[in-house]
């Protein structure tokens, strides 16, 4: 009975729907929707209560979903973006109903991104959008479709450089308005800019048309250009070289206004000197063929000099020019290959780098005087060492390799009124014989303070050292070394104090670093004017606390305290404890020191 009842709810429920669909259907799929025809699959286009869904469309159409989530293509444009798919492709209207229809002429192929230009404004739809320019597989089958298409070039029209030239680049030379002439070519753009002559020259003249791959083909890439004879005949028979450009210009063949760039080098003749400045028509003949310029000086030896230029010597000195000139002056006598040891002057040290003329004024052979320095040079010393009247010679000190070396010695300078010794011996010439970057031998004193500064000036008594005498506490070998005699003063040294460096004891502080030397005068001789009183004022008497008492000069470990002296004699089991047992640090007004003197000596005071 219950399946009874539920066939009759199933034939209820069909027969509603068939009735339902047979009201709500406008009419027939397009034969591209016929698929979905039936009420079973209205729900993969439309949404039950709602109108067409977008999304389904979408999910369809990937092809349109893809351009539109790249931002690409006509549906989203201005005219599409925001409109829903059935406003403009509509179904039920009938097998034969084109959903795919707008106003061919009028349409704005702008809103594709791809904008109509030149001739491409001219032609009909479907001389592009046809199945053979598309790449897509799915799309090529379709009929009348307008996308698959690609922006390039080549994807249209044929290669006609066959590969032969960059295929995604034709809008760099090639407009649509026409194809030929390439007006956007420009070839200074290229390797091989035209200059000169170049401009004038038709394409066709450098580019020539061949067959190729059974079609006329016009070469423009891969064109030899590295030298002007890969296109021009050598009119030199490669007498002059490949290099054209050393001597012509794009401008004009005839011109030779670059001649002045060509190697000579390279000839068996190379430039030298004044050679490089002289024109070539001096050298050769320029009224001749091609064929024969520059090639009248052919074997002529680069040292063959009288085959271009008198001999002015009249073969005095023969016909080798070389030994005495150069190519860089006439005038410039070439000193290398003159043996000048064949002369009474044999030239050594600075003299054989020096120019002849330097010496040779006037004339190579009238003779000199060369006995003495003298006779060239000038005093430099401006007569410091002349001695009755006659000068020393500079070779008693100098040599030709420079004045700066000296053959005086050590030994030398002690039979002078100062000796060198100490640091003395290691002080360089100059720090005391130069003045103003003047040498000067004379005059310069002899003692300390004419040197040094004197640094004590004003801070030690004269008595200690009169006029200055620095000698009476230092020595040449180190200035930091003394000998000083304390005992002159009234405080002996004697113990430690011996052993110290003076500015131990007599150094100031102070900012001026001049001042650091004036504690020298006004030194006080007790020990708590330089040594810290760690007692306090337990030992002070009328004022001053006198250390010696119980310490000596040679350290400060008490040797010469004896606590029998004291009010509490040591004696028992006291005579055998250390002191810090009784004697403890205590702290009085913030410092710390050990108590030595004691109020009373009750047994309470220590003992508990």
């Amino acid at each position: 009975m219950r399946r009874g009842i539920l066939n009759i709810i199933f034939i209820m429920n069909t027969f509603f729907f068939l009735n339902l669909h047979a009201q709500l259907s406008p009419g027939d799929l397009t034969r591209a929707h016929a698929n979905l025809e039936g009420i079973s699959n209205c729900t993969q286009c439309h949404t039950l209560g709602e109108k067409v869904s977008n999304d389904k469309c979408l999910a369809c159409h990937s092809e349109i979903k893809n351009l539109v989530d790249q931002q690409k293509g006509y549906h989203v444009s201005r005219d599409v973006k925001g409109k829903d798919c059935s406003s403009c492709h509509s179904d039920h209207h009938g097998r034969n109903f084109d959903m795919v229809r707008f106003d061919e002429i009028n349409f704005n192929h702008n809103l594709t991104g791809y904008k109509l230009t030149g001739a491409h404004q001219k032609i009909d739809c479907r001389q592009c959008h046809l199945p053979d320019f598309i790449d897509e597989p799915d799309l090529k089958k379709r009929e009348d479709t307008y996308l698959g298409l690609n922006q390039e070039c080549i994807s249209c029209h044929d290669d006609y450089h066959q590969n032969t030239l960059s295929t995604n680049k034709c809008t760099s030379c090639h407009i649509t308005d026409d194809f030929a002439p390439a007006s956007k070519f420009s070839h200074s753009e290229t390797d091989f800019a035209l200059v000169g002559k170049h401009k004038e020259v038709a394409c066709i003249e450098c580019h020539q048309k061949e067959i190729r791959n059974g079609r006329e083909f016009q070469v423009f890439a891969d064109i030899s250009f590295s030298n002007c004879n890969s296109c021009h005949t050598d009119a030199h028979q490669n007498n002059l070289g490949t290099n054209c450009k050393q001597c012509h210009t794009e401008q004009s063949f005839a011109s030779l206004s670059q001649i002045n760039r060509f190697n000579h080098s390279r000839t068996n003749f190379p430039l030298k000197g004044a050679h490089q400045r002289v024109n070539c028509n001096d050298c050769h003949n320029m009224n001749t063929t091609p064929v024969a310029i520059f090639q009248d000086r052919l074997g002529i030896a680069s040292n063959d000099c009288i085959r271009c230029h008198d001999d002015v010597h009249e073969e005095k000195f023969g016909n080798n020019c070389v030994q005495c000139h150069n190519e860089n002056s006439f005038q410039e006598v070439n000193t290398n290959n003159f043996n000048h040891n064949l002369t009474d002057f044999t030239l050594v040290g600075k003299h054989e780098v020096v120019d002849c003329r330097q010496c040779h004024t006037t004339s190579f052979v009238e003779p000199l005087p060369h006995n003495e320095c003298a006779a060239c040079h000038q005093d430099y010393h401006e007569g410091e060492f002349l001695v009755n009247n006659i000068n020393r010679d500079c070779a008693t000190c100098h040599t030709e390799d420079g004045f700066e070396v000296t053959l005086y010695t050590f030994d030398d300078h002690n039979k002078t009124d100062f000796p060198l010794d100490g640091a003395h011996l290691a002080t360089p010439c100059f720090a005391c014989h130069v003045s103003e970057d003047k040498w000067t031998f004379r005059n310069i004193g002899e003692g300390c303070v004419d040197c040094h500064e004197d640094i004590h000036a004003g801070y030690i008594a004269e008595k200690y050292y009169p006029n200055h005498s620095c000698e009476k506490c230092h020595a040449t070998a180190s200035w930091g070394d003394n000998h000083f005699d304390h005992s002159l003063t009234d405080f002996n040294l004697s113990g430690a104090h011996a052993e110290q460096n003076c500015m131990t004891c007599h150094a100031v502080a102070d900012e001026n670093p001049q001042n650091r030397y004036a504690g020298f005068t006004d030194v006080s001789s007790t020990c708590i004017s330089c040594h810290e009183n760690v007692h306090d004022q337990q030992f002070e008497q009328n004022g001053i606390t006198d250390c010696a008492r119980c310490h000596s000069f040679e350290g400060w470990a008490v040797s010469d305290f004896n606590h029998n002296n004291t009010a509490f004699k040591l004696e028992g089991k006291h005579a055998e404890i250390a002191c810090n047992a009784c004697h403890k640090p205590v702290t009085l007004n913030d410092k710390t020191f050990t108590k030595y003197q004691f109020d009373s000596f009750e047994c309470v005071v220590c003992h508990q």
